[in-house]
């Protein structure tokens, strides 16, 4: 017999964890001014605005969440420590566009030179840590072309580690937000370098460039962008009530729309959309009763938490429904599927996710099926 029980879930609440499933849904529709924007839930990975998200781009300084990235990973296996120090070459000291004023010759500490990127946005230190880390910087642009494929930015070509300009140096707006997340996933003890208003260097202090810092919006990172061709653009990440949104802009006409857009459309995210906690890992969704079996029932439960983002109007229509065959044939193995759990939501596409055995049932010796049976056709009593 089939069955399609209605699920009440706990009190939803707040997301405080990590995500297991996401809901799909149709992408939004917000006017930007941005040419390419992204705007993405960190805990559920769900798409909250799209525009020519998947669009190649030019990320300008963006880029140095990439070079940034390649240091942290060194420094979490240990062939890198934060005092480590590189010497500047006359190559690195020439560069032009945003400088950490580095002099040649001098030998400079990794964290400065995190610093220097992340902060001051010095392509001078960019230069540094690519010859430091690969001998040049060619090789280090493929070394993180190929991190990029590796860790998931699919349409990511780098050729410089600063994000000088270069018809192949290339991205998305969507490499760029997976580069944030796992950033912030890969690196919580380095993450914080993004957050710093400024830095001092050769006596000479920089603040950082990212508008939202310091706004009081929980805006903790990330980085900004400028070119001709590019446009003003911004990579960010702000968190509130454990909640992180990553919004990613790109060609905007100025430093003005940059700082507007970028915060008009983290401030919609989280105005428009919450996420919610339906069920936890092992907890039982419902019972489903068992033919022959050790037990009358088993606790059928999901592998993982779900959690679900959706618009907040849309928050008492949300479904969730329990279907599967009962009774359920023993033996039962624990793991085994036995039936789906459906969540559905006004606007939202139907999301559908297996729901397993929580706990192994036995089946009846002799004696036990003999008497379930007559059980059965005396009083139509399934055990």
């Amino acid at each position: 017999m089939k069955s399609s029980r209605k699920v009440s879930a706990p009190a939803l609440c707040l997301l405080i964890g990590l995500l297991s499933a996401v809901m799909c849904t149709s992408v939004v529709a917000l006017p930007t001014k941005a040419k390419q924007a992204l705007v993405v839930d960190y805990s559920t990975g769900r798409t909250l605005l799209a525009k020519n998200a998947d669009t190649p781009m030019h990320p300008a300084s963006m880029t140095k969440m990439m070079t940034a990235f390649m240091v942290f990973d060194r420094l979490k296996s240990g062939t890198l420590s934060l005092e480590t120090k590189f010497r500047v070459s006359k190559r690195a000291w020439k560069k032009g566009g945003s400088r950490m004023f580095l002099k040649v010759n001098d030998a400079v500490s990794v964290e400065d030179l995190i610093r220097g990127i992340i902060v001051q946005s010095g392509n001078d230190a960019s230069i540094v840590i690519a010859e430091g880390i690969s001998g040049s910087e060619e090789n280090f642009a493929r070394e993180m072309t190929e991190k990029a494929l590796e860790i998931g930015m699919k349409n990511t070509t780098f050729k410089n580690a600063s994000g000088w300009p270069d018809e192949e140096h290339l991205t998305t707006a969507r490499d760029l937000a997976t580069l944030i997340d796992t950033t912030i996933r890969e690196f919580p003890d380095f993450y914080r370098y993004y957050a710093e208003a400024d830095f001092k260097y050769a006596n000479i202090n920089q603040k950082n460039r990212n508008p939202l810092l310091g706004l009081g919006i929980g805006a903790d990172g990330l980085k900004t962008g400028h070119t001709e061709v590019a446009g003003y653009g911004l990579a960010a990440s702000a968190v509130r009530k454990n909640r992180r949104i990553i919004v990613v802009v790109n060609g905007l006409q100025s430093k003005r729309d940059r700082a507007r857009e970028s915060r008009y459309l983290l401030n919609w995210a989280y105005r428009t959309f919450d996420t919610y906690r339906l069920f936890v890992a092992g907890e039982t969704v419902a019972d489903a009763s068992v033919w022959l079996g050790a037990a009358n029932t088993v606790p059928l439960i999901l592998e993982r938490d779900l959690f679900v983002t959706i618009k907040k109007r849309a928050r008492k229509q949300l479904r969730v429904v329990a279907k599967f065959t009962e009774p359920i044939t023993s033996p039962v193995r624990r793991g085994d599927r036995l039936g789906v759990l459906v969540v559905n939501a006004p606007g939202e596409n139907k999301m559908e996710l297996p729901l397993i055995a929580g706990a192994s049932v036995a089946e009846l010796g002799r004696m036990g099926r003999l008497s379930a049976l007559i059980n059965h056709l005396l009083w139509g009593k399934s055990q």
